[in-house]
Order: C-alpha cells, then structure tokens, then sequence
C-alpha cells in the first residue's frame, strides 16, 4: 500500500465532455480514473457521491442510459465513467458499438492509472463482470472492486457477501471497498484508493522528469 501524505478532498467536480470513439476521447495530463460496471450498478450514483453534487453524473432507472465515455475533471484526478456492460434489453448492434468504444478505451491503457469497476454487492457476480477482471488482469491494468448498494443489506449480509463475492471473483476482501451512494458509506475509503494512485502518479512522474534531465545532461558533457 503506497503511503499518502494528505487526505484527498474534492472541492468541486465539472463535467469535461462526451466521447462515443477514440478520435474523442481526451489525454489528460493528470491521472485518470475509469469507472466500469454491468448496466444498473450505480455508477452515476457512485460518482455524484465522490463528487458531493446529486446531478453531476445523470442517474436512471432504466439501465443502459451511459452510451458514452463521459469525462469529469475532479481537480487531481480524471474520472472517465465508462458504458455499462451486460444490459440485455438493446440490439446486438448496440451491444457491438458499446464493446468497441470499451475495447478502444483500454487500448490507451498507459493512460489509464486505475479502474474502480463496480459490483452490485447484493447478488453474485455476473459472467461479464468476471470476464471484466479477466481483461483487466490480461492486460495489467490496476484496477479495485468496488461493492454498491452497501446500505441494502445488514452488517452480517455484507460481510458475508463481500467474502462470497471475493471468492466468485480469486480476490482477496482487502481488494473490495462496500459502498452506499444513499449513506456515503465507503466513501472515504475509496478516496484513500484514489489519493494512493495520484501520488503513485506523481512519483513517476517525477522519475521520468529527472531521467529526462539527466539525459540531457549527460548529452551537453
């Protein structure tokens, strides 16, 4: 676990723009967050709670409503929310264009410095969220599991779901944060995650400017 020197706070969180394909999409120069999850998780809920704004993101009740890669500048951060996966009730054709504009986003994955994929913790995980750890295992993207809906369920539920759903996904509970958009709930604790990742940022950042500068010099001798 990376130490941080500060607690990360959001002050204010805009939205930047929409991208349905890679010629769109935008190269932060600041670590970007993608959010990822099956159609319904609560994504638009999750990001409206690291945000403190009810409507920065546009909640649903019909599943499916994010077709795009839709960016918000949170200060430090990117948070890019993705499509969600898994709906049933669109096209195949829906489904194909949804899969390319995913497929297209982690093709920029240098660019990516982590994904919070979420996880209804109140049912098992589905075939494409374990396909999801999969690719993003394969291609070694850091990533952490994100439990929502926390508040449906009593203390005793969660603990025994969160270990449930580890084990349907070969994580261990530390990898899962539980959280609860209605109660906020996990929130800090996924701000904890996030602030490890903008400091790992940094730091190579920094790694890369010196390297950068000690080339140089060693061209001018």
């Amino acid at each position: 676990m990376y130490e941080t020197t500060e607690k990360l706070t959001i002050k204010k969180a805009e939205f930047i723009t929409s991208a349905a394909k890679k010629e769109q999409f935008i190269h932060p120069e600041k670590p970007m967050v993608a959010v990822c999850g099956k159609s319904n998780v609560g994504k638009s809920s999750f990001i409206n709670m690291l945000a403190n704004r009810k409507k920065l993101a546009k909640t649903s009740s019909e599943p499916g409503r994010t077709r795009l890669v839709n960016y918000f500048d949170f200060g430090k951060f990117v948070l890019a929310d993705l499509p969600g996966y898994g709906f049933a009730k669109v096209s195949k054709t829906e489904k194909e264009k949804w899969a390319k504009t995913l497929s297209a986003f982690f093709a920029q994955k240098e660019e990516i410095s982590h994904v919070l994929m979420l996880v209804d913790c109140r049912h098992d995980p589905t075939a494409d969220d374990v396909q999801m750890i999969e690719f993003l295992n394969y291609h070694t993207i850091p990533f952490t599991v994100v439990l929502t809906k926390a508040d449906k369920l009593s203390k005793m539920q969660l603990s025994k779901h969160i270990k449930a759903i580890a084990a349907d996904l070969y994580l261990g509970t530390g990898n899962l944060l539980a959280t609860s958009a209605q109660t906020a709930y996990g929130k800090e604790a996924v701000l904890e995650k996030i602030s490890q990742v903008i400091s790992l940022y940094e730091d190579v950042a920094l790694q890369n400017t010196q390297a950068i500068d000690d080339e140089e010099a060693q061209e001018e001798v």
